[in-house]
């Protein structure tokens, strides 16, 4: 095989499996032999029980509200996935990707397809998101924190109490150093060397990856947690919220419905007295799912799945984003580094510049399932059916094996716009919560957001044709090859355009794909009040990304954290004061 042809089915491969490569997941297993006490599989639950507090979802802001609930009451955990640790696929950073291609019922990564036909996941596993992404670690700004009527200093707090367990600074090698210094010299400006603070310019952000290259997740942060105070369930998910009169004419939230591994129901209720509380941390997709699936949605649609309504809530749903990722693979004809996202700029005019590499995106020799780029479990096997037939499947597995090992040098550079401002919705499909809701995101529905995105792809054409990420260029490919390599390339299920490779706002609509930082569906002044109670019934509550307008940062994962921390001690502070009063 020719070189060129070698680098055109890298690119043709790379970027079939794009739609499934930068999410990740646990702690190095020897760091975490003993694990924790607490931790127990659903079947083992009594058939009924009563807490304080009932979290529902163990991901990256569940854990960290857990956690911090437990010092002073009793807490349930229910996680409807399993345990992280002791996971090789999700723990180590040179397998990056591989649980994002296990489409098991037990993965951790749950795909799922929008309507607008680009390829998704959601997480299945104790530490959610933080287990399955490409670990970069930013706060939001100081503008998003005021915005949102956060308190500054429990805010900066929080985040603290968070980056002692899972923060670090990541090595700068050569592919992520030319990216830093092409962003500098195409004038993305300041440069503020690394810092977890969101600042306008270029920076070295934080990582979730220690120097051994072992992920550390939202579920390190259970180690904050009191063993006596904190009852941990896997692989039970939750099927109903209930709901009971408190002396009023308002609902009250006071136990849940979840069922273990093997069908069997439990129950799990509040303690009595008027201050526990249940609290939903099931993600943007699961918990506006939740509430529906509760009885709290749009009425007509409820009845529609033949739902009892407790409470006509048409906002729940509505206001879903996810920010669009566009992104160009460059190979390079030297050997480069494996590394996830390390180096971002942030633009004035709303477009984040980020990048990824490795020599063996597929993982480590021996590459004979060729792991996330596999036709067998890749994005291969989201296609149509017409395209997936086993010819198709037996040829693209024939032309990877007679790839030159060369053929896996190099990596991404993309971008993300933000906000954005173009939103959607969801909507059930059934009354089963172990399947995926129907979500739209309308991406590019509003215009500036396409704007954005122009800007940030015009951007990374310059990076590319940098002085600095000139050794990672080969001379005989430029962008303009690489757009049309890019846009002629299967990276969503969404139909091509001739001129999609000529046209950039073609190319933002063709080849967008997700970089997994949805968010909406259960939004502050909508669904939730300030303090996250859900509007319209007591005793309930949702603090999770669902709540958010805009994504926070370059990557919301931090927020996310520090938003559990956060409202645990509020809730722990609010709660003190009034049974001392």
């Amino acid at each position: 095989m020719s070189a060129v042809m070698t680098v055109w089915w890298l690119q043709q491969l790379v970027l079939l499996s794009l739609a499934g490569i930068l999410f990740s997941p646990e702690l190095c297993a020897s760091q975490n032999a003993g694990k924790y006490s607490f931790m127990q599989d659903a079947t083992s639950a009594s058939r009924i029980s009563y807490y304080d507090y009932i979290v529902i979802g163990g991901g990256t802001a569940g854990c960290p509200l857990a956690a911090t609930l437990s010092q002073n009451y009793s807490v349930l955990l229910l996680e409807r996935g399993g345990s992280p640790y002791g996971n090789p696929n999700i723990t180590n950073l040179a397998q990056f990707g591989v649980a994002l291609t296990d489409t098991s019922p037990t993965s951790p990564s749950q795909r799922f397809v929008s309507t607008d036909g680009v390829i998704n996941s959601r997480a299945r596993v104790l530490g959610g998101g933080s287990c399955l992404n490409a670990g970069f670690y930013t706060r939001a700004s100081p503008h998003y924190a005021r915005e949102a009527g956060w308190d500054g200093k429990l805010v900066n707090e929080s985040y603290q109490w968070v980056e002692r367990v899972v923060a670090f600074e990541p090595p700068m090698r050569q592919w992520q150093s030319a990216v830093r210094d092409g962003l500098l010299e195409i004038g993305v400006k300041p440069y503020n060397g690394f810092t977890y603070d969101h600042i306008t310019g270029t920076k070295v952000g934080g990582t979730i990856f220690d120097n051994q290259g072992h992920r550390h997740t939202a579920a390190d942060l259970l180690q904050y947690a009191n063993p006596s105070g904190i009852t941990l369930l896997f692989h039970a998910t939750v099927h109903k919220i209930l709901f009971r009169h408190r002396g009023g004419s308002r609902q009250a939230a006071h136990g849940v419905i979840f069922r273990d591994g093997t069908g069997a129901e439990h129950r799990a209720y509040l303690n009595q007295g008027p201050k526990g509380e249940i609290i939903v941390s099931s993600g943007a997709l699961g918990s506006p799912q939740l509430l529906m699936l509760s009885g709290i949605g749009a009425a007509h649609h409820l009845q529609e799945h033949n739902i009892s309504v407790v409470l006509d809530q048409p906002l729940v749903g509505q206001g879903m984003s996810d920010n669009p990722m566009n992104a160009i693979f460059v190979p390079s004809p030297i050997p480069v580094e494996i590394s996830l996202i390390q180096v971002v700029g942030i633009t004035a005019f709303g477009s984040y510049i980020e990048a990824a590499s490795g020599e063996y995106f597929s993982g480590p020799p021996p590459r004979n399932d060729y792991g996330m780029f596999s036709p067998k479990i890749g994005q291969f096997s989201k296609l149509p059916p017409k395209q997936r037939t086993p010819e198709a499947m037996a040829k693209a597995i024939e032309l990877m094996g007679s790839l030159e090992e060369a053929a896996f040098r190099g990596g991404f550079i993309l971008e993300k716009i933000m906000g954005p401002i173009s939103t959607g919705h969801l909507e059930l499909r059934n009354r089963d919560p172990n399947e995926n809701p129907s979500v739209t995101f309308n991406y590019f529905q509003d215009p500036r957001d396409l704007e954005r995105c122009v800007q940030g792809l015009s951007t990374i054409e310059k990076i590319i044709e940098s002085k600095a990420f000139s050794p990672f260029k080969y001379n005989t490919m430029p962008v303009s090859m690489l757009l049309n390599i890019t846009a002629n390339s299967p990276v969503n299920l969404l139909p091509k355009h001739a001129n999609s490779s000529m046209s950039l706002e073609q190319f933002c609509k063709d080849t967008v794909m997700t970089i997994w930082h949805y968010h909406g569906g259960c939004q502050v002044g909508r669904v939730v009040d300030t303090d996250y109670k859900v509007l319209g019934v007591d005793a309930l509550r949702v603090i999770d990304g669902s709540t958010f307008n805009y994504s926070p940062g370059t990557n919301p994962q931090a927020t996310v954290m520090m938003l559990g921390r956060y409202m645990g001690v509020k809730i722990l502070r609010e709660r003190l004061a009034a049974e001392e009063s």
